[in-house]
């Protein structure tokens, strides 16, 4: 819910910078790059910082998809990283992989010879 609170506030900054400096003041170029400034820093932001925040802090919504073969086995915070646990039945590994901001940095453990389903 939070997560669709700050798309709106977002989209109401955009729209509101446009009106303003496009209508308002008629300098349509000016608007239309302050309110893609706007957007543009606002994407990234949520992206890069906010988005596992409203998760873990807030009740946001956040979609991680197991890769084919694998069976999951837990999820865990670490700080702000969502470390998640995983085991491949067919290398018989478990495989720990972090889901850090922006996706960037992110770490991998792979355990060999694991069976933890036995």
């Amino acid at each position: 819910m939070i997560t669709i609170f700050y798309w709106i506030f977002l989209a109401a900054i955009v729209l509101g910078v446009l009106y303003f400096i496009g209508h308002s003041l008629k300098k349509w170029p000016a608007g239309f790059f302050v309110a893609g400034f706007f957007l543009v820093v606002g994407v990234l932001f949520y992206y890069f910082y906010l988005e596992q925040a409203f998760v873990k802090n807030w009740g946001g919504k956040m979609s991680v998809k197991v890769p084919q073969g694998q069976v999951h086995i837990s999820a865990t915070w670490k700080d702000d990283n969502l470390w998640i646990e995983n085991y491949d039945p067919v290398s018989n590994t478990c495989i720990f992989q972090e889901y850090s901001r922006g996706h960037m940095l992110e770490g991998k453990v792979v355990i060999k010879d694991c069976n933890p389903l036995k």
